[in-house]
């Protein structure tokens, strides 16, 4: 059992005894209300219980705390309690409660702080980078990388069936420009006299695949029919990007159980429906479709949209907003409970159209967005617009190229999704402690070193690390001030992961894993690990193993790596 989940269950006995004893009278009995005191000195833990039972007690906060305190249980948890304020009740732990904290982590390794999702939305898809595929990735669908990827891990870890899911528009008018900016180029590498229409895609990559497809086809595509030749180039040019797309996100750890293509959206099924069809029948049976002036149009009005959004134009021709309208449909069908999509923040405008056709067919507040804000690419303090090997656009890829994976995580993460990051290339790629994530990953490196070096054996692996201490260690050893902060700081972890999967706030464990790492450099230099006394060295080795643990624990859920050795 989890301090706070012991600590819990002791002030809801403290309570009830004083009601039993005449005390306190009242028949509706609030929860205890733990929360963490935001100035450390005021205990590790604090309950409002006391002001929250005012009404139903008839009493001041101030006697009820006072009731609370004088009935609290014998207990090996508690060292002290005190009421401050209007009644709160500030709670000190004995060592041996922060010391238990060890075995726990020990015991849990990797599974530490797992928990269990609330069942109205237990199974989450999450939608996120979904970028067209017709050029590279730019910085921004990096963070949108980033970020989806670190909520899945944090989701998973706190007990949501998360499916993470890439969406490809891969259908409309951008797939021909695609297709013919590839044409022009083709043309233009074999010699002809054409220019690129001002609509086309200017990148060099469009070169790319012009001269792939010259290389394995010469000039056989010159005199081709045009339709047949923008087909060929567009289905070639378009497996070309969504081949580099995966590519990418292989190389920055990030894999999706699903890339759903927008063309199988109208694509009949065996009885011949598409998941357009299916979309519209079913909101037409909800009563919300309409026509007007030969257009097919969605009653979004109705769920506080500014206006009513067409579907299909007079023309016989789908919107954008169909497909997107048919896409979460589809989501909904496949058994999700919670549809959760990353978006840019320029897409602020399209959140409460997308919120009323889930409402419309009665999955009201199953959507919910989080708009990521973009990132400022600089160079020791200097904007950076433009690829020194283009002259174009930085692409997310160069990027990786340049700074590696770890770090672009841990800066793209470092703020919440409303934030703007400030990337600085150069500080990012600094091997000191003032790069953050070298910081943190150091600590993890020198707490393996320090167990190789009691084990007396360099080449030890990650999982003999794990025996190096005794299981069985006498931990009330640990009481110096600098172990019992690390004790502390990993006992937060576990509500850490419960509110920060809640909020969606992943970025929380870039602060987390800064102050626990601090805490353990601390540590370190306050405290000798390797000592003449065999029972304290044992102890403070399994101080040692259980922080490498929490902190392995906190860089996965950001998606970055460990290091054994730097």
């Amino acid at each position: 059992m989890l301090i706070r989940e012991e600590l819990e269950q002791i002030v809801k006995t403290a309570l009830q005894t004083a009601i039993d004893s005449g005390v306190l009278v009242m028949e509706d009995v609030p929860d205890c209300a733990l929360e963490r005191p935001r100035d450390g000195g005021h205990g590790d833990w604090a309950s409002t219980l006391a002001m929250r039972a005012a009404k139903a007690a008839g009493k001041n906060p101030r006697e009820i705390a006072q009731a609370i305190v004088d009935h609290m249980p014998e207990n090996s948890l508690i060292d002290s309690c005190e009421i401050a304020g209007p009644g709160f009740i500030n709670f000190s732990l004995k060592p041996e409660a922060l010391q238990s904290v060890v075995a726990h982590v020990r015991n849990e390794r990797m599974d530490y702080g797992r928990g269990v999702a609330p069942d109205v939305m237990r199974k989450v898809n999450i939608e996120y980078i979904s970028a067209n595929p017709t050029g590279p990735f730019h910085v921004g669908h990096g963070r949108w990388a980033a970020l989806g990827d670190a909520t899945s891990r944090v989701m998973r870890h706190a007990g949501y069936d998360v499916f993470e899911e890439f969406y490809i528009n891969d259908n409309g008018n951008q797939m021909d420009v695609f297709a013919e900016s590839v044409v022009v180029r083709y043309l233009q590498l074999l010699g002809f006299d054409v220019e690129l229409p001002e609509q086309c895609y200017a990148g060099a990559y469009v070169k790319d695949i012009a001269q792939a497809i010259i290389d394995e086809d010469g000039d056989a595509w010159v005199s081709a029919d045009e339709a047949e030749r923008l087909l060929n180039f567009r289905e070639r040019a378009y497996a070309y990007e969504l081949a580099e797309q995966h590519r990418v996100c292989d190389s920055f750890g990030t894999s999706f159980d699903l890339w759903f293509s927008e063309r199988t959206l109208y694509q009949p099924d065996e009885q011949g429906k598409s998941a357009i069809d299916k979309a519209l029948d079913a909101m037409d049976a909800a009563g919300y479709l309409y026509e007007k002036d030969g257009a097919l149009w969605f009653r979004s009005t109705d769920f506080k949209d500014d206006k009513d959004r067409v579907l299909r134009k007079s023309d016989g021709s789908y919107t954008y907003f169909m497909s997107d309208m048919a896409y979460h449909y589809n989501k909904m069908q496949r058994g999700f409970d919670h549809l959760i999509d990353i978006w840019g923040a320029d897409h602020h405008g399209y959140i409460a159209r997308c919120q009323a056709m889930l409402s419309a067919w009665g999955y009201e507040g199953s959507l919910e967005i989080m708009l990521g804000q973009l990132v400022n690419l600089f160079r020791d303090g200097t904007a950076v617009r433009m690829s020194k090997r283009t002259g174009e656009m930085v692409t997310f890829e160069e990027l990786l190229d340049e700074v590696g994976a770890d770090a672009t995580r841990w800066i793209m993460l470092s703020r919440s999704a409303d934030q703007m990051v400030d990337f600085d290339i150069e500080v990012a790629k600094k091997q000191d402690a003032t790069n953050p994530v070298y910081y943190v990953q150091y600590a993890h490196a020198r707490i393996c070193s320090i167990l190789r070096k009691a084990a007396g054996d360099d080449d030890l692996n990650l999982v003999a690390l794990d025996s190096v201490a005794p299981a069985q260690t006498d931990l009330s050893l640990l009481t110096h001030e600098s172990e019992l902060a690390l004790m502390r700081k990993m006992d937060v972890f576990p509500e850490l992961v419960e509110q920060a999967a809640r909020d969606r706030a992943a970025f929380r464990f870039t602060h987390y894993a800064q102050e626990l790492a601090s805490l353990f450099h601390a540590f370190y230099t306050q405290c000798h690990v390797i000592t003449e006394d065999e029972a304290l060295t044992n102890a403070r080795l399994a101080l040692c193993d259980a922080t490498r643990t929490v902190l392995a624990l906190s860089l996965s859920l950001l998606g970055i790596s460990a290091p054994e050795r730097m």
